[in-house]
């Protein structure tokens, strides 16, 4: 199966203030771009090992597999988890589990905000549904095929790779957190959630 960059489901510009049309334009089409592209090559090299059965590469090709497949996923996600007027208190069926699981959306808000500031390195913050757990999880990610509590759904998720806010927020990761949260898609988590469930 051959993978395709989603395009944005809003305008370059449409997050502005929150987040710059150069660096969306620059983490769309090259950065998450770079990640399909390197998902499809290592998907046929992979393919063309199977056939020779020649499976000296199989590690290699299969961490590829999961390195550039997990960028693309997350990315995906992380487009789709904003919405220009995006922001404010949680909605739905999500809010209610944030109260439950967090206490209060302010102290999930607050939770997932420093996880985000604290990923070592570039890294992403995500919110998941622990379905064996039965409540909301946040975990962190430094290497983002790494990071997995088998069987969960991310729901939300922040890019804190440097590529996602360095033109505008230079190394200020927590400015950058910060103005994330207007841009929050509530609604596409709810989906999500409701899905998950």
């Amino acid at each position: 199966m051959k993978h395709e960059l989603p395009p944005l489901p809003y305008g370059y510009n449409a997050l502005e203030p929150h987040y710059d049309e150069a660096t969306v334009r620059l983490h769309h089409d090259a950065h998450h771009k770079a990640y399909v592209d390197g998902l499809n090559n290592a998907g046929a090299r992979l393919a063309e090992a199977r056939d020779k059965g020649d499976f000296a590469l199989v590690k290699h090709w299969e961490r590829e597999i999961a390195f550039h497949g997990s960028g693309h996923l997350l990315h995906t996600l992380f487009w789709q988890n904003m919405v220009p007027g995006g922001g404010g208190q949680a909605t739905g069926a999500v809010a209610e589990q944030l109260n439950k699981d967090f206490g209060s959306f302010d102290n999930f808000k607050k939770q997932f905000s420093a996880a985000a500031v604290a990923v070592e390195g570039s890294g992403w913050a995500v919110l998941c549904w622990n379905p064996s757990f039965h409540s909301l999880v946040i975990l962190t990610a430094e290497k983002h095929q790494n990071l997995t509590q088998w069987g969960v759904v991310p729901l939300l998720t922040v890019d804190v790779w440097e590529h996602a806010y360095y033109l505008k927020y230079q190394n200020k990761r927590a400015a950058w957190v910060e103005a994330w949260w207007n841009l929050v898609n509530w609604d596409d988590v709810n989906k999500r959630f409701e899905a998950a469930g």
